[in-house]
């Protein structure tokens, strides 16, 4: 039986090499991110304002003015989400944990007031929601960012 002889110094310890990240790659090219900007939220918006539309009707039958509210709450939606996804970034990190936090609230608070749910119960479920959602939006931009706004990781 061949066995290695042990080396001097004992044993060997392993090195860990540095974890170096580079850039992250860019697999689409620029065109393709620039009909993402538009589609993404034009995409939730739709869901969005479906969403809306079938909570307003509690299962009842498709009318005109149920599709108009549908689409007036999409496009509101996708406005005022390219809008936060447009100032966003040049915002300092606590105010634009917060900006996302109202955005959600104010989403969350009004698809489940048109459930036909009270005022006091949407506004309740509203700041509850918007309550964990700072906690995760505050402690992901803490954690991945420095003050001056620049990406950590």
């Amino acid at each position: 039986m061949a066995q290695a002889a042990p080396a001097s110094g004992g044993m060997s310890q392993p090195t860990r090499k540095a974890v170096t990240r580079g850039p992250v790659p860019n697999v689409f090219d620029e065109r393709t991110h620039r009909i993402a900007r538009l589609a993404v939220p034009v995409v939730l918006g739709l869901v969005y304002g479906y969403w809306a539309a079938a909570n307003r009707r509690s299962g009842g039958p498709i009318t005109g003015w149920n599709l108009l509210f549908g689409f007036v709450t999409a496009i509101v939606f996708a406005v005022v989400l390219m809008a936060l996804l447009t100032a966003a970034p040049r915002m300092r990190r606590e105010v634009r944990a917060l900006a996302w936090t109202a955005f959600i609230g104010c989403a969350f608070g009004f698809l489940y007031s048109q459930s036909g749910e009270s005022v006091l119960r949407s506004i309740g479920m509203s700041l509850a929601v918007s309550a964990v959602a700072f906690a995760v939006v505050f402690y992901h931009y803490y954690t991945h960012e420095d003050a001056a706004g620049h990406r950590v990781r």
